[in-house]
């Protein structure tokens, strides 16, 4: 019989744990996709490309929708069957609570396995990987994004013409560059050849020009100077040719895998405020998967709590619990990282705290005793009174 009932309650609940995955990655990827449909309509970004960026993203979105899904499949499952009163038949027939959570607790070990898989491996590769395709895209849009005769301002602080461009797309001939990154000097650049450069190792991209001269007037317009070169290199800011996304020289910590983050840590000379960034994203690489745990816990009490209300509930429930969960964990984080509290209590205080509050409801539950104890009830009776 509780095989029988295991699965019962595994599909009630795996069922919809997967749709809500689905649903919310795609809710949450939808912001990035109009970002990345304009790259490739108004930037010129191929369409592979675009899919490269949206493959690479998913895993940083599956860490965040896994563990919501898990909670809201959970109450939403437990709910339909205690709102049929099929938890009730159950316990009549000699199953107690904790044997019922035995599919709950399969489900949750999943979830815990499947963040931490994603955590510990797709993340890192999925950020720096897009870092790198940035950089690629970059790359591209400043080979085939410059056309002849044309302005183009796509580099912040530069407006670059070409009067020839070859076939090939090489280099460019006969270059005119208005360069105004310096505003208290203005300098025009004019060059006989220019052609890019890319440094995958510094992720700068440069371009190079030949044979030219460089003329710059005062701001009173009272002197000019004039330099000419053979050789002259500018470095390229391509915060506007790629959505925004700023040229980065070393990984961040989203990039690192944990043992590169436990090097970092423990480097000397390290800065404090980097050693807390570091331990606090060693420490969240184990939170995440773990909040499957402490939902698994939470999910199973405020499921099968007594209500009236309809299927929605345990949608509302969960957003709620989710909502507290992130608002503990982002709270512990700037606690850990100012130093009011330890990097590694600020990451767990999240998880401590619903663990216990999940634990107490879950006892609360099997031994049939209302979730909210009835001094707490008296209180609010005499409030509305």
């Amino acid at each position: 019989m509780n095989k029988v009932v295991n699965r019962y309650i595994l599909k009630e609940i795996s069922i919809p744990f997967f749709m809500i995955i689905f649903i919310l990655t795609f809710a949450l990827l939808m912001g990035r996709i109009l970002q990345l449909m304009d790259l490739m309509i108004n930037r010129g970004i191929y369409f592979a490309d675009i899919a490269k960026l949206v493959l690479y993203l998913m895993p940083s979105l599956l860490i965040i929708t896994i563990p919501v899904s898990l909670l809201i499949s959970i109450l939403m499952g437990m709910g339909r069957l205690s709102r049929d009163n099929e938890i009730l038949v159950l316990k009549s027939s000699g199953l107690s609570l904790y044997q019922l959570m035995t599919p709950i607790a399969f489900v949750s070990l999943c979830a815990f396995l499947m963040t931490a898989a994603t955590g510990f491996f797709l993340v890192p590769y999925g950020n720096l990987a897009t870092r790198n395709l940035l950089f690629d895209i970059a790359k591209q849009k400043a080979s085939i994004g410059i056309k002849e005769r044309v302005f183009n301002d796509d580099f912040a602080g530069l407006v670059l013409y070409s009067e020839e461009i070859p076939s090939h797309g090489d280099y460019m001939k006969s270059v005119f560059i208005s360069d105004t990154r310096m505003l208290e000097e203005p300098a025009t650049i004019i060059a006989q050849k220019g052609y890019f450069i890319s440094n995958p190792e510094s992720m700068q991209i440069t371009l190079r020009l030949e044979d030219g001269s460089i003329h710059t007037v005062s701001k009173d317009l009272t002197t000019y100077k004039k330099i000419d070169f053979s050789s002259y290199d500018i470095n390229l800011d391509l915060s506007t040719s790629i959505g925004g996304k700023n040229r980065i020289t070393a990984k961040d910590s989203k990039e690192m895998s944990l043992p590169e983050l436990i090097r970092k840590s423990r480097a000397h000379g390290l800065k404090e405020t980097a050693m807390k960034e570091f331990i606090i994203e060693i420490h969240k690489k184990f939170t995440l998967p773990f909040a499957c745990i402490v939902f698994g816990i939470i999910g199973i009490p405020l499921g099968i709590a007594k209500h009236r209300s309809g299927k929605s509930r345990g949608f509302v429930i969960g957003l709620i619990v989710i909502m507290i969960y992130y608002v503990l964990q982002i709270g512990g984080e700037a606690l850990g990282e100012t130093g009011m509290l330890s990097p590694a209590i600020g990451a767990w205080i999240s998880n401590v705290m619903l663990g216990v509050i999940g634990v107490y409801l879950l006892i609360a539950a099997a031994r049939e005793k209302p979730l909210i104890p009835d001094s707490i009830r008296n209180i609010r009776v005499r409030t509305r009174i």
